[in-house]
């Protein structure tokens, strides 16, 4: 994604708004990492960022983040999503200025400690 996204009247590279969704969900207990687009098929037809972030604008101006995770194991699924979406809708919010729409969290792999 080379295009700039303009929120009112300012160009944002959209590698900056995936920048503030990476960092808000780092920073959620229970999450691993933010996941890299893997490999195989999956890989060969996602679009968006490498990194598992993809932020948009949707057709009434608002943002729209997905966000692929790792989640530690030891909590649930639910709540280390929801309090994702919530970091991420915080950060963008904050940063931007602009409502969130929506922000979907797939989880795509549970890390469990080692012994």
């Amino acid at each position: 994604m080379t295009e700039e996204i303009t929120l009112e009247g300012i160009g944002i590279a959209p590698g900056v708004l995936e920048t503030i969704a990476t960092v808000a969900a780092q920073g959620v207990d229970g999450v691993a990492e933010v996941s890299c687009v893997g490999g195989g098929l999956a890989g060969l037809v996602q679009k968006g960022s490498s990194r598992g972030v993809c932020v948009e604008v949707s057709d009434e101006g608002a943002l729209v983040a997905s966000l692929r995770i790792h989640a530690a194991y030891g909590r649930p699924l639910r709540e280390i999503a929801t309090d994702v979406q919530k970091a991420v809708i915080d950060a963008l919010l904050t940063h931007t200025g602009q409502t969130v729409a929506a922000v979907d969290v797939y989880v795509d792999d549970v890390v469990f400690p080692e012994r």
